[in-house]
């Protein structure tokens, strides 16, 4: 599981399976994300085409665990820097951007090259 998460960057290198486990509060609470739909959705920055998109797997909905598991068909893309976010969507419709975290700043999702094809 090769990747990284810095701030507004997700790093992962061209091929590698990797996942990414959140944990969400609300306040200093953990959130009940019983009926919650999790989307991440990896644009490219050019033409804002869907590169590929994930939805969030359950890990512990009662304490507000999921994980957006990425396979190596998903990042099996070109090289370079696309943006992405992650948003959840509550039961009653709400829609809320989880990651990135600063609403001023857009995420980068950034794929490295591969030497082991």
């Amino acid at each position: 599981m090769t990747g990284i998460i810095n701030g507004n960057l997700i790093c992962v290198r061209q091929g590698d399976s990797f996942t990414i486990n959140l944990a969400l509060n609300s306040g200093c609470q953990q959130m009940d994300l019983t009926g919650y739909a999790g989307l991440m959705q990896v644009r490219d920055k050019e033409n804002n085409a869907i590169v590929f998109s994930c939805a969030a797997e359950p890990v512990d909905v009662l304490h507000g665990k999921i994980a957006f598991v990425l396979t190596p068909a998903m990042t099996s893309v070109d090289v370079g820097d696309y943006v992405c976010d992650m948003q959840i969507t509550s039961p009653t419709g709400e829609v809320h951007t989880i990651y990135p975290a600063d609403v001023n700043r857009v995420a980068t999702f950034r794929i490295t090259t591969q030497v082991t094809v």
